[in-house]
């Protein structure tokens, strides 16, 4: 199996500050950071880190060639990735004294993307070959389409969600990566328990993982029992990378042929992790430290 990240890459613009301001207030940040972003670079670094060969494919826009460089020197193919003279996408973070943050996104270079390059990328791949994807890029749905139709497995992270994700094919997954939002948006339920029975119905075969913070993660698989992972408790330092930190190792562990179980356990370790150290993909650990983790952990 290949996996290939079509995926976001952003400059993050990172702000400590001691909460988030109310409209209309100013307030002054603590810190200010610029470093590494997107869910796509954050995934690939994960899967990287986790083990995987990747490859991420995508646009560098002006100001971005850092971006490549630092793929690069994580290990990830950045031979299918293209230049272009838009805007390097960036974001806005406020990170307040709890670890929480707030986010400002402008896609800018990532929404550059045209059906030409999809099909010129997706061309190198086929069957049984995995897509990765999020919701930060242009062309998702021709990315979809043009990944099924050679037959390719498909996971998708709905982030940010947007009312034009239901017209996706998304019974035709092989892998849903939600949080609690993502899954009260898509199915109408708030409970977490009701958000994977609706998931579920709607997508039956479908593997989906629902992310949970504190609470940890669950999992369903299609005709099989739903594994819960407990998460592993630590002191919160910025969340910004976690979702992503924990699709990368989980994606990676099971593309590695490891049993579901352990693929939630690694992704809830290295999300543990990432949570207590600053920044985005600076913040992903290395499959050592997270085997150690889990070792000391479980001792």
């Amino acid at each position: 199996m290949r996996i290939v990240n079509f995926g976001s890459l952003n400059l993050d613009y990172v702000y400590r500050v001691p909460r988030f301001p109310a409209p209309g207030e100013t307030l002054g940040a603590l810190e200010q950071r610029v470093v590494p972003g997107g869910k796509g670079l954050n995934q690939s670094v994960a899967l990287a880190r986790a083990g995987a060969e990747v490859f991420h494919a995508g646009l560098v826009g002006a100001g971005g060639e850092t971006l490549r460089e630092l793929l690069r020197e994580q290990g990830v193919d950045v031979s299918l990735l293209r230049s272009t003279d838009t805007l390097q996408g960036n974001a806005v973070i406020q990170v307040n004294d709890a670890g929480e943050n707030c986010i400002l996104l402008f896609g800018g270079s990532n929404r550059a993307i045209t059906k030409e390059q999809v099909a010129e990328t997706l061309g190198r791949f086929g069957p049984g070959d995995l897509l990765v994807l999020q919701n930060e890029v242009s062309c998702l749905p021709d990315m979809i389409d043009e990944a099924l139709a050679r037959g390719m497995k498909v996971a998708l992270n709905p982030s940010p969600f947007d009312e034009s994700l239901r017209a996706l094919p998304l019974d035709a997954l092989s892998w849903l990566f939600i949080n609690e939002v993502e899954g009260a948006q898509l199915t109408g339920k708030s409970e977490p328990d009701r958000i994977l029975e609706r998931a579920r119905a709607l997508y039956p075969s479908v593997g989906v993982v629902l992310t949970l913070g504190s609470a940890g993660a669950v999992c369903s698989l299609p005709g099989e029992a739903v594994v819960r992972q407990p998460a592993y408790r630590v002191n919160a330092v910025d969340t910004t990378a976690a979702g992503d930190t924990f699709t990368g190792y989980f994606l990676a562990s099971w593309a590695a042929g490891e049993t579901l179980p352990v693929c939630l356990k690694r992704a809830a370790a290295a999300s543990a992790i990432s949570v207590g150290r600053p920044g985005a993909s600076p913040s992903i650990p290395m499959l050592e430290e997270v085997l150690a983790f889990i070792e000391e952990a479980e001792s």
